[in-house]
């Protein structure tokens, strides 16, 4: 008997109690203009309708089929299962509480065949309401490399996770998500990729995700993470690049990417980190020498949102009167 040769993409969805949402969610991905795909489902031990539904779908499309844990052991376990039992040369990850657009996996699925450097690439998404209704914001990081690289080490994730597309290889190379964690599992695998595997990232700029907050997301379930365990996880980011991380300069960056206002005494010791943070990204080889003028471009451009108002009007006088400066004219980050 010939065996049926792999699929290119794997999607990879966990479920958890998701009967309002998952049958959305579901044709979202059933319905993509590009169709060589497997879409693995795993359910997490739903105690609602969520697997009765997933059968259904699994009856009626060959390319679904749905693994289920016999107790409940969290998101990354879940996605770490389908991504261990994923067949494509490429993952694309999916959130069951969302919506992803028709074009998305195909746009994906080109752009890293047309980049072979680039080994993962999320898109900006709509963030709505629970009925879909509301438009309450859209998100999406920058599109190159040394920005996105840049906001890791900041503590901001700059890829919205259940939009992603990944290359297999690396992801199973880091082990995927670290089941353990309960805060920054999602900056923690781009982290790993990173210094690991030395993938590039990317984001597209087009709208191709939409994201749905409601009351039962998992951060409404989780428990409250204190400012002592962000500080750890952040600390053990930056101590592969740094032999020692002040609190202090924790605390600045944390500010930095919360984009939260400095005063300027604040502002010029988080310059004089971020310095040391580029030169630290280059010397360990995570981003290429050219693009110092790109990081310094999101230096600038972060230090300027952090900046007291009477600053930013300064910046926006001058860039009105002189145009842009030689490292805005490098890229444009927004």
């Amino acid at each position: 008997m010939t065996r049926k040769p792999a699929p290119l993409v794997s999607v990879v969805m966990p479920v958890y109690n998701s009967e309002m949402y998952v049958a959305e969610a579901i044709e979202s991905i059933l319905g993509q203009t590009f169709a060589d795909f497997e879409f693995i489902i795993v359910d997490d031990d739903s105690q609602d309708r969520s697997l009765e539904i997933i059968r259904e779908y699994e009856k009626r499309d060959a390319r679904l089929h749905c693994l289920r844990h016999d107790r409940n052991r969290g998101v990354s376990c879940a996605r770490n299962r389908g991504i261990d039992d994923a067949g494509g040369d490429f993952v694309a990850l999916m959130d069951s509480d969302d919506v992803s657009l028709p074009t998305r996996l195909e746009k994906q699925l080109h752009f890293l065949q047309q980049n072979p450097e680039i080994g993962a690439v999320g898109v900006r998404s709509k963030i709505v309401n629970h009925d879909m209704n509301t438009l309450l914001r859209v998100r999406g990081g920058p599109p190159m490399h040394a920005a996105i690289v840049v906001s890791l080490f900041l503590g901001a994730v700059s890829m919205v996770t259940g939009s992603l597309m990944i290359r297999r290889l690396p992801l199973r190379m880091v082990g995927g998500f670290e089941a353990d964690f309960r805060y920054g599992e999602e900056c923690d695998v781009y982290v790993r990729l990173l210094s690991q595997t030395q993938i590039r990232f990317a984001n597209l700029s087009e709208i191709l995700y939409v994201q749905r907050i409601h009351d039962s997301n998992k951060s409404s379930h989780s428990a409250p993470v204190t400012a002592r365990q962000r500080y750890a996880y952040e600390r053990r980011n930056l101590d592969g690049l740094w032999d020692e991380v002040s609190d202090d300069t924790l605390a600045r960056f944390r500010r930095l990417g919360n984009r939260h206002m400095l005063n300027w005494s604040d502002r010029r010791a988080v310059k004089a980190d971020l310095k040391r943070l580029i030169e630290s990204l280059v010397d360990c080889q995570l981003v290429h020498p050219s693009e110092r003028s790109l990081l310094k471009a999101e230096m600038d451009r972060r230090l300027e949102q952090a900046s007291p108002r009477i600053w930013q009007i300064f910046c926006h006088w001058r860039r009105h009167h002189f145009g842009p400066t030689k490292w805005e004219k490098a890229v444009r980050l927004d």
